[in-house]
């Protein structure tokens, strides 16, 4: 494995945007008119609509932003086209709810009867729609929420971010032998009743030799009162601990977990959302030496990311996160799909061709569509360090591949 450090990335970013690097990365699935000989020529055809569910309003608002930019990117790389033809990008509010986010994959699906859906961040919302994206057989592209009960033998749900587990028995391995002694297993209580963040990591952390300090510690899905907890974990003699708090939750713990001030040589794993993207500013330094496992990090050195970063950066002014990126990959896997479908293109035929794509060319590294309709994908070890003047997720390691 290769990586840039931050400040190779900076310069990397001044250098792509005084070059005008903004080409696409699938070169296969444009249709700029200065393609060269060698580039493979898309059809054109009519437009297609294409419905975005993201949260515009509420808690989720930051959240739903970088969802929106990395799908708006892959488009302004693209002339605005997904397999050749105009898109026509119909927004609507997720909001905070599995009500909202329910309303919105109806108005979409039934009142805009678009060919595709893309985005949903928020669980209960995807569990809450799956019905409405079933029985109109409209393929969903999620780009964030994974429940795993509530999407079991969906056909027309695809998701290009992760299920909930796979962060923990990414990073279990590495906690077994890095924990200094005993483990604590802390987090929210699951709003989809699945409970299966933290199941998957005490079991792969066990598996692997560790050994945990008590049974698994949980607070209120939504609460940011951490002391008790925290309190709790010092005083069971653990060495180390393992968090998958997420939004502004995460940044509470964080703080009040630097103001616990455990002793030294404690060490905190994590879920790599708990560090990731707008998090991570307000955290600050509080957020130092924390170590978490994700499917993405900006260091990685590919040819796909290099390019990724540099208009990410360019465009929006700051550093990608795996959520930007899922979403300009769900734009890419509809590109591609769009383009292999029949020419009589509609919603049924544009999930069988999802169903026939092969590998995605992506700034995560290729990856292509397990059986679970989610990516199967390489995993990486992180660190919060100071990279030159940056607080940053630094890449140290590759994990393991699932999906």
């Amino acid at each position: 494995m290769s990586h840039l450090n931050r400040r190779q990335a900076l310069r990397l970013f001044a250098a792509a945007g005084a070059a005008g690097l903004t080409a696409p990365i699938l070169s296969a699935c444009t249709s700029s008119s200065e393609d060269s000989a060698d580039t493979v020529t898309v059809p054109s055809g009519p437009p297609v609509k294409i419905g975005m569910i993201v949260p515009q309003t509420g808690a989720f608002k930051d959240l739903g932003n970088e969802l929106d930019n990395g799908f708006s990117l892959y488009l302004s790389l693209h002339d605005n086209k997904l397999g050749g033809r105009q898109v026509n990008l119909v927004k609507v509010d997720e909001g905070e709810s599995a009500d909202s986010g329910k309303a919105a994959a109806e108005k979409l699906v039934k009142e805009e009867k678009v060919l595709a859906l893309t985005g949903v961040v928020n669980p209960v919302a995807m569990a809450a729609l799956r019905e409405t994206v079933e029985t109109g057989q409209v393929p969903l592209i999620g780009s964030n929420a994974s429940p795993v009960n509530a999407l079991q033998s969906a056909k027309y749900i695809w998701r290009t971010s992760f299920v909930p587990n796979e962060p923990g028995v990414a990073i279990a391995r590495y906690a077994a032998l890095n924990a200094g002694g005993s483990l604590a297993a802390v987090g929210p209580t699951d709003p989809t009743g699945e409970d299966i963040e933290l199941s998957g990591f005490t079991e792969a952390f066990k598996s692997a030799g560790g050994q945990l300090a008590g049974a698994t510690r949980t607070t209120p899905f939504g609460s940011k009162d951490f002391v008790s907890l925290l309190n709790s974990v010092k005083n069971s003699g653990a060495n180390a601990m393992y968090a998958t708090y997420t939004g502004s939750a995460a940044v509470e713990f964080v703080k009040q977990y630097r103001q616990a001030k455990f002793p030294s040589g404690f060490k905190l794993f994590a879920a790599g959302g708990l560090t990731e993207g707008y998090l991570l500013k307000q955290q600050g330094d509080a957020a130092k030496d924390i170590i978490t496992a994700l499917n993405y990090s900006p260091d990685l050195d590919n040819a796909a990311n290099r390019r990724f970063i540099a208009d990410y950066q360019k465009i929006y002014g700051t550093i990608p996160s795996t959520y930007a990126m899922a979403s300009y990959d769900a734009a890419a896997v509809l590109d591609k799909a769009i383009t292999d479908a029949t020419k009589s293109l509609d919603s049924f035929a544009l999930n069988a061709a999802i169903g026939r794509l092969g590998q995605i060319d992506s700034p995560r590294g290729g990856w292509q569509f397990s059986q679970n309709r989610t990516p199967l994908q390489r995993w990486y070890l992180r660190q919060v360090r100071n990279d030159g003047a940056v607080l940053s997720n630094v890449l140290t390691a590759e994990l393991i591949t699932q999906g």
